[in-house]
């Protein structure tokens, strides 16, 4: 027993050595600078003066700060309109990948390569897709006797310009799709076939109960993701024209890093980290209506 009772501990041992440089990571780069933020949230620090304490004043001056609303207000148009576009086009493009054709594997990593391109890459060649006077679509829709839109320098284009592009990074959702498609067991489908089932039946009554688990989960990274687009509009719109584009992250970098205003921005990131903590918890609930799950 005691012999037993060595080499449990040692094993426990060795164990923690194994996950040491996970814990330090965390620690240092996760669970340190989380509850720094939640501290300076409490806090005015501008980086070189020293930190004082001043309580819920930052979250009440959020009451007061039109450009916040403002934010809150364009990431939100941005979510709605974004994430069901994205899940749509994605489940589509997935479920024509999933057919058995030549040389698919080919039109797979078309689709999923422009997911591993630098986030700054891709907003450069978009900018130059929507130029108005030389970019592609304008051009596209002169050929065509239409006067294209002056998208990133419109006011009122700016934002559904962004949405636009967001289906340049649908491949991890459509890979995602993909997946859940390829686990529907044929002879559903033989057995939906039998009874008289046509496409919009099978969809239905088939593929999307069977792939309702891998839907929500990308509804939830989607709206995740959506609530923290940062660097396209940064490299593209600077959160303009007339603040059309000013999402909540760019905000929220502005003011830690603009303005010096780290408490500020810290306690703009913790309303940022509840507000996605309870759109996961209210899709989660509500999954339970829609959702089905095999082993249920």
């Amino acid at each position: 027993m005691r012999h037993r009772s060595k080499l449990m501990q040692r094993e426990a041992l060795e164990g923690f050595l194994y996950i040491a440089p996970w814990l330090i990571g965390f620690t240092v780069f996760y669970a340190g600078p989380l509850i720094a933020s939640l501290l300076f949230s409490f806090t005015s620090w501008d980086l070189l003066s020293p930190v004082k304490w001043v309580g819920l004043a930052n979250y009440r001056s959020m009451l007061k700060d039109e450009l916040f609303f403002q934010a809150l207000k364009v990431t939100t148009i941005y979510s709605i309109f974004a994430v069901p576009l994205q899940l749509i086009v994605s489940l589509i493009l997935a479920m024509l990948l999933n057919s058995k054709i030549r040389a698919i594997s080919i039109f797979r990593t078309i689709y999923y390569v422009p997911t591993i391109l630098p986030a700054v890459v891709s907003a450069i060649l978009w900018r130059w897709i929507f130029n108005p006077e030389i970019g592609l679509i304008n051009l596209f829709l002169k050929l065509i006797g239409i006067r294209g839109p002056e998208w990133l320098t419109s006011s009122q284009w700016a934002l559904p310009a962004l949405i636009i592009m967001s289906l340049w990074s649908i491949g991890s959702s459509i890979i995602i799709f993909l997946g859940g498609l390829q686990g529907v067991p044929d002879y559903l489908y033989e057995a939906a076939e039998l009874d008289g089932a046509n496409l919009w039946e099978k969809f239905r009554n088939v593929t999307f109960p069977m792939i309702s688990p891998v839907f929500l989960f990308n509804l939830i990274i989607g709206i995740i993701d959506s609530f923290q687009v940062f660097t396209y509009p940064y490299i593209m719109t600077e959160g303009g024209p007339e603040y059309s584009t000013l999402f909540y992250v760019l905000y929220l970098y502005q003011n830690a890093f603009q303005y010096f205003k780290m408490g500020y921005a810290s306690s703009l990131a913790w309303i940022l980290f509840i507000i996605i903590l309870l759109l996961t918890l209210l899709q989660t609930l509500l999954s339970k209506k829609w959702v089905f799950y095999s082993g249920g």
